[in-house]
């Protein structure tokens, strides 16, 4: 069996001759915890008054297109 890259082996140091860039950005200082994640869009968040105006109307139109094909309209 070849032995392992130095590459693939994370305990081994890099032997090769360029740097590697690991920074990346953080929104909060040293030692603070991360700030809250907010919370996307989800239908489950909203009140029963604002997913009634969201399957109204859609339950309206899927009737429309229902009744559309059945009269022979479309």
């Amino acid at each position: 069996m070849p032995p392992v890259p130095a590459h693939a082996d994370p305990h081994r140091p890099h032997l090769h001759g360029h740097g590697h860039a690991h920074a990346h950005h953080h929104s909060h200082a040293e030692g603070e915890r991360h700030p809250a994640a907010r919370p996307g869009f989800s239908l489950l968040r909203l009140s029963a008054v604002q997913r009634l105006a969201i399957a109204l109307p859609l339950a309206a139109l899927l009737w429309a297109a229902a009744l559309a094909v059945i009269w022979g309209g479309a």
